[in-house]
């Protein structure tokens, strides 16, 4: 198949060759291998850019607490009030992020981009970026193929699961494809994309997965938060022209070779990290008497 690729090094060859952006190379690839047409393709990035919005919606609109309680309300708090240290987009990305991992607490739809854990640092960017910059359809679509392409390549080479990689690889991976993606909505060439996820993913490198109680809201919801502004950090410096030294296809696999050599206490299982301080085993007790 022409356009199928197994790298990001291969990306970047297919679209040198074509003439093509990241994105319409990664779409080119989703046509052959899943035999639709191009319209189909887009269609279903579209139904789920569309869940990215209403996840927003629904994370800023319900206020209730979750029944841990420890998350619900916290990305409105940030809605009510003006920013007194971050920009207008990095305020809303934040925003966002928190907003969709709230609602994934509390159950609502989401795309889990790579992750239920890490689904707040796509929308929360594409989201935020459109909206300040009046982006339309054509952006967020361009978005959306450069991160999946970008979260292929992480999945198929190393892993995007908490309980194998640590969170590096969810978070992280979530990170590296915002900030890919952001880059293409402002019409970036390929290699800024591929600098804005290396700059990115490899920033994230060591990050641990200690849900408190088991429980995907601490420190998870802020985290994604966080990682949301992150990505738009590695896009600001990939767009001005600055590299990463170390290729992308190599970060990928120290991401995974150092989650894979993480203690098994640091790897989703709540026996270490912030799990295991004298509050989060009171917050999981509590948790555990509900």
């Amino acid at each position: 198949m022409k356009y199928q690729y197994n790298s990001i090094a291969d990306i970047v060859q297919l679209s040198e060759e074509n003439q093509l952006p990241f994105w319409e190379v990664v779409l080119a690839a989703e046509i052959e291998a899943y035999e639709i047409t191009r319209k189909e393709a887009i269609t279903m990035a579209q139904e789920r850019l569309a869940i990215f919005s209403d996840s927003v919606k629904n994370g800023l609109k319900d206020l209730h607490k979750t029944q841990s309680g420890m998350s619900g309300g916290q990305a409105s708090m940030l809605q009510s009030q003006e920013p007194k240290l971050l920009g207008p987009l990095a305020h809303k990305a934040l925003m966002y992020a928190l907003a969709v991992n709230e609602a994934n607490a509390k159950m609502f739809r989401i795309v889990a981009c790579p992750t239920a854990g890490s689904c707040g640092v796509m929308p929360g960017c594409i989201e935020a970026v459109a909206e300040v910059y009046e982006m339309g359809d054509d952006a967020r679509i361009a978005a959306f193929f450069t991160a999946a392409g970008i979260g292929k390549v992480i999945t198929d080479t190393a892993c995007v699961a908490g309980a194998v990689g640590g969170c590096q690889a969810e978070v992280g991976s979530a990170t590296a494809m915002a900030a890919g993606a952001v880059v293409a909505m402002f019409g970036g060439t390929t290699l800024q994309i591929v600098n804005a996820m290396s700059l990115a993913l490899k920033n994230v490198l060591g990050l641990v997965c200690d849900p408190v109680a088991g429980l995907v809201e601490v420190p998870c919801v802020k985290r994604n938060g966080i990682y949301a502004v992150h990505a738009l950090t590695a896009a600001e410096m990939a767009m001005v022209g600055i590299e990463s030294q170390i290729p992308a296809d190599e970060i990928i696999q120290a991401m995974d070779n150092i989650g894979r050599a993480l203690p098994v206490a640091l790897r989703e299982t709540s026996e270490g990290g912030l799990a295991k301080t004298p509050t989060g085993i009171k917050i999981a007790e509590r948790v555990k008497n509900l």
